[in-house]
C-alpha cells in the first residue's frame, strides 16, 4: 500500500505542493469550485484549518468537471478564495478529477488497487478524502457531508 506522501501537485501560484511535507499531520483533500451550491463550504474548511492546522493540512484542488462550476483561471480562483473566504490552506492549480485525464492524485484516491482501502467515485464538487498522519487513506465523504460534520471532527480528535 502506498501513501499520498509520494505525490506532488502544482499550487495556484505555480509553487509545488509536496505531500511528503505533511508527514505527521492528518490531511483532507477536497475538490473545490467557485460557482457551486457547496461553495460556502470554503468557510467551514477555513474555520477547520484555523482551529486544527497544528495537526491538519487541507489541500483544496479546483476542478471544472461538474457543470462548469470552476471556470476561472488559477489567478482568478486564488483571488476569489482569499477575498470571499480568507482561504489560507494550500490550494492546488486547477486539474481534472475524473476519467482518464484525472490527476494522478485522484486516480490514487479513487482506486482501491492503488490506495489499498476503497474504491470511490468523485460525483460532484467538495468531496472530502481523509488521510492519516502517514498519508494513508482513511475515509471518503461526499459533498453533502460538511467539513465540520461530527464524523470529521471525531476523526480529528483521535
Amino acid at each position: 500500500m502506498t501513501s499520498i506522501h509520494k505525490f506532488k501537485i502544482e499550487g495556484l501560484e505555480g509553487q509545488e505542493i509536496d505531500f511528503a511535507t505533511f508527514k505527521g499531520k492528518k490531511i483532507m483533500v477536497v475538490n473545490v469550485a467557485s460557482e457551486c451550491g457547496y461553495t460556502s463550504q470554503y468557510q467551514q474548511l477555513q474555520e477547520l484549518y484555523e482551529e486544527f492546522n497544528h495537526k491538519l493540512e487541507i489541500v483544496g484542488i479546483p476542478a471544472n468537471d461538474f457543470g462548469g462550476q470552476e471556470p476561472g483561471t488559477n489567478s482568478e480562483i486564488q483571488t476569489f478564495c482569499k477575498r470571499n473566504y480568507g482561504v489560507s490552506f494550500p490550494m492546488a492549480a486547477k486539474v481534472t478529477v475524473l476519467g482518464e485525464q484525472a490527476h494522478p492524485i485522484y486516480k490514487w484516491l479513487t482506486n482501491k488497487t492503488q490506495n489499498g482501502v476503497i474504491d470511490s467515485e468523485v460525483k460532484w464538487n467538495f468531496n472530502k478524502f481523509l488521510l492519516d498522519e502517514e498519508g494513508y487513506l482513511v475515509s471518503y465523504h461526499p459533498s453533502s457531508v460538511s467539513p465540520i460534520d461530527e464524523s470529521i471532527l471525531n476523526w480529528l480528535m483521535n
